[in-house]
């Protein structure tokens, strides 16, 4: 069975919200899949013994070479469903569009945040209303890292 916490991630960065980590994509692992899905409601016999196997680099990694992890400390976007503690797959290729969840560095601080572009304005917004929305104006200096594809969370730590 595969374990995420056992997966090598080798640290690149660290913020105040974010670690960063480089893609590790030479390795290969085909591990159990479930093709039907696991039901939530009532089990299906058709579905059961399914098996298939994924490669989690494949399946998570569409562009290698533009492609990090990050592990968010904070909760401004667990309305989004991204929680303290969870791994985000980000792709750095991917041109940025409103409502897209960005890896951003704002004034030399990294957030993830929700940005949504206007014409004459874009805002960084958090999915938690105990934060207000940020406006980016001409006085701040703004840089969006690479856009989240994926949330990769661990219920036992």
């Amino acid at each position: 069975m595969f374990n995420f916490a056992s997966m090598k991630l080798r640290s690149i960065s660290q913020s105040n919200t974010l670690e960063f980590y480089i893609v590790d994509a030479s390795t290969s692992w085909d591990i159990p899949y479930y093709e039907g899905g696991i039901k939530a409601g009532f089990p299906s016999p058709a579905d059961d013994f399914i098996e298939l196997t994924i490669d989690l680099n494949r399946a998570l990694i569409k562009h290698k070479d533009s492609t990090f992890f990050a592990r968010v400390s904070g909760n401004s976007m667990i309305n989004a469903g991204i929680n303290d503690g969870d791994l985000l797959v980000i792709d750095k290729s991917l041109e940025p569009q409103t409502n897209d969840i960005a890896i951003c560095q704002i004034d030399g601080e990294f957030t993830c945040k929700r940005i949504v572009i206007e014409k004459d304005v874009v805002w960084l917004v958090p999915e938690n209303e105990d934060y207000q929305p940020i406006k980016v104006t001409p006085d701040n200096e703004l840089m969006i890292w690479g856009i989240v594809v994926h949330t990769i969370k661990s219920f036992r730590r």
